[in-house]
Order: structure tokens, then C-alpha cells, then sequence
């Protein structure tokens, strides 16, 4: 079971939206297979960046509007968000570098 916050559609104004600090936000399923493998990575990242960043999990069987809106076509998908903003995509499984690079662009 994943450390990492999981939202739905409810929550996701609140949790991203309106976060203090940037959101990077797990588009993923429970049967995708390349979405688990993205969890640790995502868990140590968070781990190393708290304070810097939020990261949260959507399971897009649970909160379909939501990756409806974002557009979320292939899993797992990963957005930055800062106030507000979304302002970056990555599609598909993820490295800790190409997380770091997400971040950077907003420091």
C-alpha cells in the first residue's frame, strides 16, 4: 500500500488546487503495471523533497472527471501543479531525475 495521499474528484481542489507549496499529482490504477512501479519512486521522492512539494495519487477509476479534464488519455501520467497552475505533464513511467527536472522549474 502506498505512503502517498490518495484524492479523488472531491478533493482535488482542495488538495491541489488550493495547496500552499506545488502538487505533483499520480495519474494512476490499481491494475496498471507501470503505475506501481512508479509509486516507489514517487514515495522516495516525496520523501526527499517534504516541505518543497506535495505528491498525491488519483486513481482515474475512481475520480474519472477529474482525468477527464486534465485530459489523461494513457496511465500513469504525472502533472505539476503550482497555484493553481498546471504546469507540466510527463506520460508514462517516470525517473527520480526527470521528478527533480519538474521541480526546477519552479524554484
Amino acid at each position: 500500500m502506498s505512503k502517498l495521499q490518495m484524492i479523488d474528484d472531491e478533493s482535488f481542489a482542495s488538495e491541489v488546487l488550493e495547496a500552499e507549496v506545488p502538487v505533483i499529482v499520480d495519474y494512476s490504477a490499481t491494475w496498471c503495471g507501470p503505475c506501481r512501479m512508479q509509486t516507489p519512486i514517487l514515495e522516495e521522492f516525496a520523501a526527499a523533497h517534504e516541505g518543497e512539494v506535495k505528491v498525491v495519487k488519483l486513481d482515474i477509476d475512481d475520480a474519472p472527471k477529474t482525468a477527464s479534464r486534465y485530459g489523461v488519455r494513457s496511465i500513469p501520467t504525472l502533472m505539476l501543479f503550482s497555484e493553481g497552475q498546471r504546469l507540466e505533464t510527463k506520460v508514462g513511467l517516470t525517473a527520480m531525475a526527470a521528478l527533480g527536472e519538474m521541480l526546477k522549474k519552479i524554484a
